[in-house]
């Protein structure tokens, strides 16, 4: 596999167990990256990385919580001490939460919806932040969604989108002239996915895309030379 686009990088998912997460991991490791998988469901993990060794890929598996911040240093520690440099990091897992009006969040759920879809992102990329500036080409994609623009009902978990956005592009900026790393976000648009279908349950999932889609637009836009701050809608 070494004559592939991707060969001798290595890249991290999270929320690598199902999904889109998974569906990128797969299409990165296609592609000849060596994939670490995060997720809280070992199971999950363990299926993905056995489809991705059957397929002739190379794939390690990190079961942990990222709502837990101190799990995230002990998987920079143990990436660090294993590589030298991150060239891909994909922020994909984040919750849904309850669609409500904002007078009716629950102020416990939007806590950890936060944490997750915020909070963990930054810890990722602060505990990452030396790998990536040691890759010679380095991407950071993160997952939004298009209710990052204010939508009824959405407030809570558009919220946390728009400021995933800002605070990644923000990064983007701080080190575009002193590293080579590149920033961009990625709207998967509608989506057959276990989130969608709490959101839109009485959709047909077979009236959407699968997450192939999404995880093989994300491969071409970080093989692409494609500058930092790109926002990409990946086609319905």
């Amino acid at each position: 596999m070494s004559d592939l686009p991707l060969s001798g990088k290595l890249a991290l998912v999270t929320g690598a167990s199902r999904g889109i997460g998974a569906a990128t991991a797969q299409a990165l490791a296609r592609a000849g990256a060596h994939v670490v998988l995060t997720a809280r469901t070992g199971g999950g993990l363990e299926e993905v990385e056995e489809r991705i060794h059957q397929a002739g890929g190379h794939a390690t598996i990190a079961p942990l919580d990222l709502i837990d911040g101190e799990s995230i240093g002990r998987l920079a520690q143990a990436i660090g001490g294993r590589w030298q440099a991150l060239d891909i990091l994909v922020l994909n897992a984040a919750t849904l939460g309850s669609l409500a009006a904002v007078q009716a969040v629950d102020a416990k759920e939007f806590a950890r919806l936060l944490t997750l879809n915020v909070a963990a992102p930054q810890a990722l990329i602060a505990a990452f932040d030396r790998m990536l500036r040691a890759s010679r080409d380095a991407r950071v994609v993160a997952l939004t969604s298009s209710v990052a623009s204010p939508r009824a009902y959405w407030g809570a978990y558009g919220a946390s989108k728009a400021a995933l956005e800002t605070l990644v592009g923000a990064y983007g900026e701080e080190v575009k002239n002193i590293s080579a790393i590149r920033t961009h976000i990625v709207d998967p648009g509608a989506t057959r996915t276990a989130m969608r279908a709490r959101a839109f349950p009485g959709e047909d999932p077979a009236s959407v895309k699968g997450p192939e889609a999404v995880g093989d637009a994300i491969v071409q836009l970080v093989m692409a030379d494609t500058p930092t701050g790109h926002r990409m809608r990946v086609p319905d």
